[in-house]
Parts: structure tokens; sequence; C-alpha cells
């Protein structure tokens, strides 16, 4: 059985309970009453028979009178005649008159007169009036007793001297139950029909309730609920991604550990999402039920998906998947600049080829003079033509190769790239990845800001080595930053200056990678004016310039010498 079954008929067995209870209740306070009503009604009925002149003349009299009535005296006399007239007239079971020895005077049977009554008088003799439900020789009755004075005595009360005046005899006036309790059906019955309309309403409260209950869990019993909530915790605790749960009015329900730490929120459930200082790109997602790649909250950068969530065609609210695309991005930016190196390093065999087979070809026509001065011609011009001026100062070939890729792109994009008359670099690079990655994406905002630019446009770099650590410069000759801080770029540049110096996703990991190694990147220069100083001042381009610094990134030359190159150096 559901449990919102179980609770309805708990709730009606309850109504049921309480109006049953209630109904009994009812009765006894209304029989209770009733019972009251016949009481009243026959002491004020015996009250006026008593203090009526006639039957106190008479009582008194037969009272005053030694001896005992006959029966057939009192069959046909006026007290017998005026007790007929009033139990006919009030309805009564019986009206009965007696003196002070307790001898009917009138009573509804004949045969009993003269006779004693069949109930204690001793009281009602002492001046008392009683009231009560007693056994008669006409069955149980409720009935008043009332003493009878003799005319001219207004009480009974007697003074100090103990004198006053004494009842010469009593009205004793009784109902049947049957006759009390007439009106007892009636309310009954209107007893019967509050209970049927009390049990109505409670029933079809809570039958509505039931409804109400079970829209409000979308049909999901409590069982049900626990198990979801179970099931909840696990799976939305123990997946990598973030999960944030928002209804139709934009309130957070459910966030987990791991969306929290992504977004950098606190206690955000019961919370509406847009008070959380999400990005906007975040709560336009889930406005419009979309994807969005490429969100940078602090140092991370997000892909968040957005979808609305439906039960029974009716929409509860929105799930926001979020997963940190922090690494991806950076791998893509790393595979990016390991891609231009190695296309770099195609070019520069392709070329090495050549000039061997040009080599190879002089050999053979017997022209050694001629190779020998081609050679030569080499030797001096450097393993490979890239368009970067000063590249020899780059002793690493690497180094020298990976530059030389990224010149060869931008001269595509119009722009040249050289090399910083003061680079000074004494060692080998060790670790390319990360040196690509920072470095290439550095170039690639300057030569996006240099296009933008003015003529000439151009971008320089320098190289320089720090014991184990590489410093590199950046300066372009665009018209520099427009935003306050590259490195907290929104999503979605205001304007193109905004943008010129990349979404902010590329600074954000070039720097993330730096300060894994423990440096740093940083803007140096703002830029935004032009300058006509000499090659090698970092204003001269009058564009940005960025710096970046890796430590533990080039092997100084005792590190690239062999252990017997090492021992020949010592001895």
């Amino acid at each position: 059985m559901r449990f919102a079954t179980r609770v309805l008929l708990v709730q009606v067995a309850t109504i049921v309970a309480v109006v049953l209870v209630s109904c009994i209740v009812f009765l006894l306070l209304g029989v209770q009453q009733l019972r009251a009503e016949a009481e009243t009604s026959a002491l004020n009925i015996a009250r006026t028979i008593a203090a009526d002149p006639e039957v106190r003349a008479r009582v008194a009299e037969i009272s005053a009178d030694p001896g005992t009535p006959s029966a057939a005296d009192l069959r046909h006399g006026p007290l017998q005649s005026y007790a007929g007239e009033v139990t006919a007239r009030t309805g009564t079971l019986f009206v009965v008159i007696a003196d002070d020895h307790g001898i009917r005077l009138a009573h509804p049977d004949p045969a009993l007169l003269g006779q004693q009554v069949s109930t204690d008088y001793s009281e009602v003799l002492a001046g008392k009036e009683v009231v009560t439900w007693e056994q008669g020789t006409l069955g149980v009755s409720a009935r008043a007793k009332v003493p009878i004075l003799p005319p001219g005595a207004e009480s009974t009360a007697r003074g100090s001297d103990g004198s006053g005046a004494a009842p010469v005899g009593e009205v004793s006036v009784g109902f049947e139950p049957a006759s009390v309790f007439d009106d007892l059906p009636a309310l009954a019955l209107a007893v019967g029909a509050l209970a049927i309309g009390a049990v109505a309403i409670g029933v079809t409260a809570a039958a509505l309730l039931r409804r109400r209950w079970e829209r409000l869990t979308l049909g999901l019993q409590p069982e049900d609920l626990v198990a979801l909530l179970q099931n909840q915790s696990a799976v939305i605790d123990g997946v990598r991604d973030g999960v944030v749960a928002v209804d139709t009015r934009g309130v957070v329900r459910v966030c987990n550990n791991t969306a929290a730490e992504m977004l950098g929120l606190r206690d955000p459930v019961g919370r509406p999402l847009s008070d959380l200082y999400v990005p906007p790109v975040v709560l336009a997602a889930v406005a419009e039920g979309t994807a969005r790649d490429g969100v940078v909250v602090g140092d991370r950068v997000l892909y968040v998906d957005s979808r609305p969530v439906t039960r029974e065609g009716r929409g509860i609210g929105d799930v926001l998947i979020v997963r940190d695309r922090t690494d991806l991005v950076a791998l893509t930016e790393r595979l990016e600049s390991v891609r231009a190196m190695t296309g770099a390093l195609r070019v520069q065999r392709h070329e090495f080829a050549n000039r061997l087979h040009v080599a190879a070809g002089l050999i053979d026509a017997d022209r050694v003079a001629d190779a020998r001065e081609f050679l030569g011609e080499q030797l001096a011009r450097g393993p490979v033509d890239f368009p970067v001026a000063h590249l020899d100062l780059v002793s690493d070939a690497v180094l020298q190769a990976l530059l030389g890729a990224l010149a060869i792109e931008a001269g595509e994009r119009g722009v040249a790239v050289s090399v910083a008359p003061d680079t000074l670099l004494g060692g080998q690079v060790a670790d390319v990845e990360d040196v690509a990655a920072v470095l290439g994406n550095l170039v690639g905002n300057a030569v996006a800001a240099a296009v933008r630019g003015e003529e000439p446009r151009r971008v320089e770099i320098g190289c320089y080595g720090d014991g184990t650590a590489l410093v590199v410069t950046v300066a372009d000759s665009g018209t520099g930053i427009a935003v306050e801080d590259p490195f907290l770029g929104g999503n979605e540049p205001a304007s193109d200056a905004d943008g010129v110096h990349g979404w902010g996703i590329g600074l954000r990991l070039s720097r993330e990678l730096a300060q894994r190694r423990g440096g740093d990147v940083w803007v140096i220069d703002r830029g935004g004016h032009r300058s006509d100083h000499a090659d090698g001042d970092e204003g001269a381009l009058g564009g940005a310039v960025f710096g970046a610094r890796l430590n533990d990134v080039i092997r100084t030359p005792d590190e690239i010498r062999t252990p017997d190159e090492k021992e020949t150096t010592t001895s």
C-alpha cells in the first residue's frame, strides 16, 4: 500500500474516531439536559400543586383527622379529581398527594388510595424539596417531592424557639423515561447528520491533501524520495563533473561540491543563481538552455551545459553540467605550439635536404671549389632561413625552430617577428612543451594585436637565461591593452579592442603553467603609445609588452656536457 494511501486511511480513521467520541459526548450531554429539564418540570408542577389553596386546605383537614380516610371517599374526592386533571393536562406519569403520615390521598391507581407511599417521605415532611429518579409502584421515573404547608403558612423555616409551620403532606410528581426522552431520537438524528457531514468534510480535506501531496512530490512516495536522495547523493557526489539543479524560479536546489568549487560558490542551495556572482554567460546558458564552452571562472576554463528538466510534461527546472576543461585547453595550447614547431622543423629538414642535394650535385660535377664555397655560405647563414631578425642570438635549436615557426605564421598575416638584440640565453631548453605553450600564446596574442595596429606591424621577442629559469618578453606594435586586467578577460569581449590580446583564456593558462613552475606571467607595459626609439627598447614598438618567467626549464652548459667532457675540463 502506498504511503499516501496509508496516510489517507489514518486521517479518515482519526476523523471518524474524533467525530464518534464527539457524538457520544454530545448525546450524553443531551440526555443529561433532558433529564434536568424533566426534573425541573416535575419540580415546578409539584410546587404549583403544593401552593394551591384548596389542596393545602384539604390536605391539612385530612391530616388533622387522626383516622385514616377510606379509599372509597378518596376515589371520588376533590384531590383525586384535581390530580387527574393535572396529569391529563401536563402529561406526567403520576401526581401523588399524601398526608403527613404518607397516606396516598390522590394517585393514578385508585386501588392504591389510602395506602402508604412506597418511597421515603421523611425529608419532604422535614420541609425539604427532593428531586430524584426513583423506582416506585409505577416504575422508574423522574420525580419531584414538595412539602404541602398548612393554609396561611409561608415557610417551613423554624425559629430559635422551635416554632414554625410543619408540612401537612407532600406532592410527588413524576415523568416516565419514555416521555422524558421523546426528543432524544430527533437529537440523535441531528447529531448523526452532523457527524456524517463532519466525516464527509474530513475525508474530502484528506483526499485533497493527498492530491496536493502527490502534486508537490510529483507522485513520489516518501520511500521513493528516500531512495532518490540516496541515489542522488551517490551519483552527484560520485561524478567528477559539477552538477547544479535550479528550479523554475531560478533558485539553486542541488549543488555538488565539484560545481561549488569550480564556480566559486558558497552555500548556494536555497539562493537564486543570479545572486551568486556567477559569470553572465552561465546565467545566459541557463536561461537559454544551451551549452557554452571556454567559460573563464577564476583560474579555470569551464564547459557548461544547461538542459531543462520536465516530468509528466511539466517543467520543473534546469540542470547545469559543469566540466573543467583547463587541462584540456592547456594541452591543446601545448599541442598547437608543438604542431607549429614540428612544421618549422619539417621546413628546416626540407631546406637542409635541398642544400645537401645542391652540395652533392656540385661535387658530382667535379665543382669541388664551388661546393666548398656553397657550404661555407650555408654555414655562415645558419641552418635555415627563417624570417626572424637576430635569430642567431638564440643558441637553442629547438627554440630557434619554435620562433621560426611562429614567425612564418606571423608573416602570413603581415607581421614581422624579430628577436631582441639584447637576447642572451646560455643553455638549452629542457621542457619544450611548457615553453612552447607560454611563448606561443604570448606571441599569438601579440601578432593579433599588431595586425590591428598601424604599419609597420612588428613583434619583438626577448629570451634571457637566469640560471635554470627562462625569462621572455614579447612586445607588439599594436594599440595597447584596453581592458583593466587582461588576465580577467570576459568570455565575450565588449569590443574589438578588448579582445586583441586574447579572450582571457590563453593568458590565464599561460600564467597557470608558469606558476606551476614557480614563475609567473605579467604585463610589463600596457602600451598605447608610438615611439621612434631604436630596436631593443621595450617601448619602441608602442604596443603592450608581456613578460614571463618559467623556472627549471633550461639546462646549463655544465649539465649539457658529458661526464667525459667534464673530466677532461677538470684535468
